[in-house]
């Protein structure tokens, strides 16, 4: 992500990602098909990687907020990936659409276990928006990650309660 940091993500292209890497761009786009899905990609990937924080509180909510918490820093110290990760995903690559869809059902599952078995698809719902808004706003610069995930986390206190 060398190139993004650099070029920022306006200037950021397929072609610049491949000769950093050290192969040829038509390499590249066989497997992504625009700059939109490159950091798509790398995001998911990251979160899909980077599991649940441990939590044993028997409090489902405290379970939750540390999920959202969790989620909202995993680009805390990346601004301009956590900017691009915003403009990415809110795209209509088809690819991204399909990321975006496992970015999706990964964040669900995560605060449905968290949750628990009695999860309300509602409440769960709801805290999907609640992120969701939250990284539109970081990613619009509006505060830091840290901020986000500080606001996130008294929102959703207040949603649960």
């Amino acid at each position: 992500m060398e190139v993004l940091s650099r070029e920022g993500f306006a200037g950021l292209t397929i072609r610049m990602v491949a000769a950093e890497a050290g192969v040829g761009a038509a390499t590249a786009y066989t497997y992504f098909s625009s700059k939109e899905h490159l950091v798509a990609e790398v995001f998911w990937r990251r979160l899909a990687t980077t599991p649940a924080p441990p939590n044993d509180s028997p409090d489902p909510a405290t379970r939750a907020v540390a999920v959202l918490h969790h989620i909202a820093l995993l680009l805390a110290d990346q601004h301009e990936l956590a900017g691009a990760v915003t403009s990415a995903l809110l795209g209509r690559d088809p690819d991204v659409d399909y990321l975006r869809l496992k970015i999706g059902l990964e964040i669900n599952a995560r605060l449905t276990a968290a949750l628990g078995p009695d999860a309300d698809p509602s409440t769960v719902q709801s805290l999907e928006l609640l992120y969701a808004g939250a990284l539109v706003r970081a990613g619009m610069g509006y505060a830091s990650y840290q901020e986000i995930a500080e606001l996130l986390e008294r929102s959703a206190r207040s949603l649960l309660t």
